[in-house]
């Protein structure tokens, strides 16, 4: 395996990988003005991808969902988490933001944001490009 130092940090290509393709499939789902309360993708050692989607309760019991199913997934390996949220700018005001937390086995792990507007527009939906946001508190041993 090899490794990426990214601004993240050390970052396997699996992760990347598995990262970068569930925020790819939450910018598609906002633009396209989907409902969405908090993706989740776990990989385990075969590389075998599960997805599960947590809605139907506030935010933060979502999160909480999520998070909870990465600590009790026995085989997991690694995993991305994507919600929306808010980032707040200098100057005080929020702005709209797609918040992905990513991480595997034995390492640090990550969050990361990407910024929106135009959300159920189609192709003038507008995201930025992921920026990170910091380490998490992580999930898998």
């Amino acid at each position: 395996m090899t490794e990426e130092n990214t601004s993240y940090g050390t970052v396997s290509p699996e992760l990347d990988e598995l990262s970068s393709t569930l925020m790819g499939d939450a910018l598609d789902m906002l633009a396209e003005g989907q409902p969405m309360g908090v993706l989740l993708v776990i990989q385990d050692a075969d590389g075998d991808i599960t997805s599960f989607e947590f809605i139907d309760d506030g935010p933060e019991a979502l999160l909480n969902g999520a998070r909870m199913r990465v600590k009790r997934t026995k085989r997991a390996l690694r995993y991305a988490l994507a919600y929306e949220g808010a980032i707040e700018a200098e100057d005080g005001t929020y702005a709209e933001a797609l918040i992905l937390e990513f991480g595997e086995k034995g390492r640090p792990s990550f969050s990361a944001y990407s910024l929106y507007e135009g959300r159920g527009e189609g192709d003038n939906f507008r995201w930025t490009d992921p920026a990170p946001a910091g380490e998490e508190e992580p999930l898998l041993g």
